[in-house]
């Protein structure tokens, strides 16, 4: 390996570790989720959004951000909660899942926390697949987020839908 790969490699390693740990939390109804960091890229406002057919009801559309297109996901419908107007504080975190970009559109950003790895309890195991998008719950103080596993907010019939878009 030659030293400036070397240095990058090290460069990567160490990004990745101030990363550990870190979740840049948002809020949907009452409750306050949070998603590791690593994954996102940036922060917007509300876009508009353009519909494109035949996308499950979750999927809004696409939108157009600096002449990429990227589809956007309503995380409240993807939750089975009921959808509300868009407003001021509606934002859309993009986020990098494996090789796609996605927006998903909550209700307002909080703020990023350091949560330690021994403060992250296993989701309650639910027969019913109830929490599959749940990777984990973070204790903050007397508060509890619910950390989502990113790789699960998409399955692979919406991936396959999203790779026609």
């Amino acid at each position: 390996m030659l030293e400036n790969e070397k240095d990058d490699v090290d460069f990567l390693e160490q990004e990745e570790d101030t990363q550990k740990g870190r979740f840049l939390t948002f809020q949907i109804a009452k409750e306050v989720y949070g998603i590791e960091i690593k994954y996102v890229t940036e922060i917007i406002g509300i876009q508009p959004i353009t519909e494109v057919p035949e996308l499950p009801e979750y999927i809004k559309g696409i939108i157009n951000l600096r002449g990429k297109i990227i589809p956007v996901m309503d995380i409240r419908l993807r939750f089975k909660k009921d959808w509300v107007a868009y407003n001021d504080r509606t934002c859309v975190i993009v986020v990098d899942i494996g090789i796609f970009s996605i927006g998903l559109i909550v209700d307002h950003v909080s703020e990023v926390i350091s949560i330690p790895e021994d403060e992250i309890a296993d989701p309650p195991d639910v027969k019913n697949g109830g929490n599959r998008y749940i990777k984990g719950i973070g204790k903050v103080g007397s508060e509890v987020k619910l950390l989502l596993d990113c790789d699960k907010l998409l399955n692979d019939k919406d991936m396959e839908s999203l790779t026609n878009v």
